[in-house]
């Protein structure tokens, strides 16, 4: 049976030595705790996850201020820093003067020195709080730095005065590829954009990060330098990155310190080191700060924290809470004020932010969860044209599209010799300065035709094309000559696409362009405009400018063409390459567009079904034509039909193919069973049997 455990000195927490046994006396009290017979100073200790914006948090005094924000809405009370009016100067001897030369990297830099100091080890209270943290012990001077750091938040840096060649402080970068050892006796390369603290020969410190070998603090240290700073976070962190170095310093300064609380710090360590190592204090306080840091100023609405928090908080808990976080209201008027923010608190810039605070201090769990949820829906503007046209032209341009802008003034002969152009509605010029520019364009056709056979000349066959233009006409019923009521404008969007699909590499073959691509260039344009495809009339059209296309209706106005070009207008233009066309109407569109209303529905409840179908047709039934008869049979439940494969093979009889589809099918209301679906299925068959004629294979 064991009787307990031999330990020595640093297993239990007590000492630093291991080198034997820990021998107590024999009328020591058996069952004590250790803590309580070695005098330990013993306590709770909290870990405390931090957010990166919420450094303001990354000490004991910062987190007790939290608390005591809080701990303010039950009883009043109140927390200070300890209290530094016991600081004075000794005497002046020892005045190290400062200079900033990289103001924008170093804003502040306070420092003092203490004179006749002695390095020793620290006393037990303070090893032991710095041991309950998680750190170790060096001597009494680093320590007091690290204890002020994290009682206050504030990273301190204590140099060996002795050491300071020239006796000034330089702030500055040194040369590209300079050789620094740091304390960890690793020599390092800096960069010219890492920060240094200097003296008038040499690099002492890597500013904010880690401090030099050659001006450390040693056990022959007797007189001190002690530095107190606030640098740019983002110069900090690339340096800390830069060396992988990343110290309880650069921790705190690459989140941002507070600039206001340099003085005190100082103050506070030279007053413990005066009280632990001895010394005098040989110089007044250098305090470089250029250009002062002033507290920001939010402008809050008392509207917006309602809207914001779901609660009409009293005005006067408002007040006491933004009091308690040292964000003073500064002015007041009928529904808002303007609040001061504490330097500290970085992350507290905007109204948003003081609300933020407000309810965090108030309680989350005291605002109350209504039985309905009430939404505000954000109100939409309508759409202004250019920006229609430019959101069009990203999503284009993106696509692997490129503008073209042709002009406007066209040869006549280009009209006149097609039989798809209505001569009389073509203005001509008064004055035209040649034949070949005589008259005003009624298509976008011909610009986007010419560019074509431009580029192909030049060896670059693989086009896709778009432009936005206007298109010019008389009227049909014109008045008097020379009346500005008989011409219309119109503006269109024309898209152009021929060669290959993609750019010949090895991981893609030859393969041109088709009449899909452009189908499904015209289809993503009226889908961004809001048009549902599905809602659309589509007609064959085989007249005008196709040798196969399709036009797209809505309310039996056209608002859309597109397909293959007819070899006629190739030939024009000298292209010997497919060329495939779409027209899209704009102002037509556009003028729709306005009168769209943005609906919300709930998002469906029940699963949806898919079936499929095998139908043998004959050659020239199209898929649209079935697809429109489906909903016409089934309106209710029938959401979505698909072709995802088509057979042809003389096996299957003369003129005939075989299209596979698929349905899909769901109810808002409730969850379909296989004798509805096998209902609406029969139902679909027995239409296309009848129809067009369809055998189920």
């Amino acid at each position: 049976i064991s009787e307990g455990m031999i330990c020595a000195e640093d297993e239990l927490g007590v000492g630093d030595s291991h080198e034997g046994i820990m021998v107590l006396p024999d009328d020591t009290p058996i069952g004590i705790p250790a803590h309580e017979y070695f005098n330990v100073e013993y306590d709770t200790i909290f870990e405390i996850g931090l957010t990166p914006n919420r450094i303001d948090g990354g000490s004991h005094f910062g987190v007790a201020r939290d608390l005591n924000a809080y701990f303010n809405l039950f009883k009043p009370s109140d927390i200070c820093l300890p209290g530094v009016s016991e600081f004075k100067v000794d005497n002046n001897t020892r005045h190290i003067p400062v200079i900033i030369e990289n103001e924008s990297d170093c804003p502040r830099y306070s420092g003092l020195t203490i004179s006749g100091v002695k390095v020793k080890e620290s006393p037990s209270w303070l090893k032991n709080r710095l041991k309950a943290i998680g750190l170790s012990p060096v001597n009494n001077i680093v320590d007091i730095t690290n204890f002020v750091l994290h009682e206050s938040g504030q990273p301190l840096h204590a140099f060996d005065a002795d050491k300071i060649a020239g006796g000034k402080i330089i702030v500055k970068t040194l040369p590209d590829k300079t050789r620094f050892i740091t304390l960890d006796e690793e020599e390092r390369e800096l960069s010219s954009k890492d920060l240094m603290i200097c003296d008038a020969d040499k690099g002492l410190c890597i500013a904010g990060v880690f401090g030099g070998i050659g001006s450390g603090v040693t056990e022959k240290t007797c007189n001190i330098f002690l530095e107190s700073a606030c640098f740019n976070p983002v110069s900090i962190r690339k340096t800390a990155r830069r060396h992988d170095l990343h110290t309880d310093a650069s921790f705190r300064f690459e989140r941002g310190s507070d600039p206001n609380i340099t003085v005190w710090a100082l103050k506070r360590a030279a007053l413990l080191i005066k009280k632990l190592a001895g010394g005098e204090i040989s110089s007044e306080i250098v305090d470089v700060y250029p250009r002062e840091i002033v507290k920001k100023v939010v402008e809050v609405s008392y509207d917006n924290i309602t809207r914001l928090t779901g609660k009409e908080i009293n005005r006067k808990d408002i007040k006491k809470i933004l009091n308690s976080l040292d964000i003073n209201i500064i002015s007041t008027a009928k529904d808002t004020f303007r609040c001061e923010v504490p330097t500290y608190r970085i992350d507290v810039t905007r109204e948003a932010d003081i609300i933020e605070e407000i309810l965090r201090i108030y309680g989350y769990n005291n605002i109350e969860v209504p039985q309905k949820v009430n939404s505000t829906l954000s109100f939409f503007d309508k759409p202004s044209k250019e920006k229609v046209v430019n959101g069009i032209s990203d999503m284009l341009s993106g696509a692997g599209f490129t503008e073209i802008m042709s002009n406007s003034l066209n040869p006549s002969a280009w009209y006149l010799e097609s039989p798809d152009f209505d001569n009389s509605r073509m203005i001509m010029l008064a004055n035209p300065l040649s034949s070949d520019l005589n008259c005003m364009r009624q298509s976008l056709l011909y610009g986007g035709l010419n560019a074509i056979s431009r580029n192909i000349n030049r060896q670059n066959p693989d086009l896709r094309f778009y432009e936005f233009g206007t298109v010019y006409f008389l009227k049909k019923n014109r008045q008097a000559e020379n009346n500005v009521d008989n011409y219309l404008e119109k503006f269109s969007l024309d898209l152009f696409i021929t060669g290959n699909k993609k750019p010949e590499n090895w991981n893609n073959h030859k393969e041109k362009t088709d009449f899909y691509n452009i189908k499904s260039a015209v289809e993503i344009i009226l889908q961004k405009l809001k048009f549902d495809y599905d809602s659309l009339t589509i007609k064959e059209r085989k007249q005008d400018y196709y040798s196969e296309g399709l036009e797209l209706r809505i309310n039996n106005s056209i608002i859309a063409h597109f397909g293959k070009l007819r070899s006629y207008y190739l030939e024009k233009q000298d292209i010997k390459q497919d060329v495939y066309y779409g027209h899209i109407e704009f102002d037509s569109v556009f003028n729709m567009l306005q009168k769209h209303t943005i609906s919300f529905s709930e998002m469906p409840k029940y699963p949806s079904v898919r079936r499929d179908l095998a139908l043998l047709i004959n050659k020239d039934v199209k898929f649209e034509e079935i697809k429109t008869l489906a909903f016409k049979t089934e309106r209710n439940l029938l959401k979505q039909v698909g072709l995802f494969d088509v057979y042809e093979s003389e096996s299957l009889g003369k003129n005939k193919k075989s299209y596979a589809l698929s349905f899909i099918l769901r109810d808002n209301k409730r969850t379909l069973t296989d004798k509805i679906i096998e209902k609406v299925m029969k139902k679909l068959v027995d239409v296309f049997e009848k129809e067009i004629s369809a055998q189920i294979r």
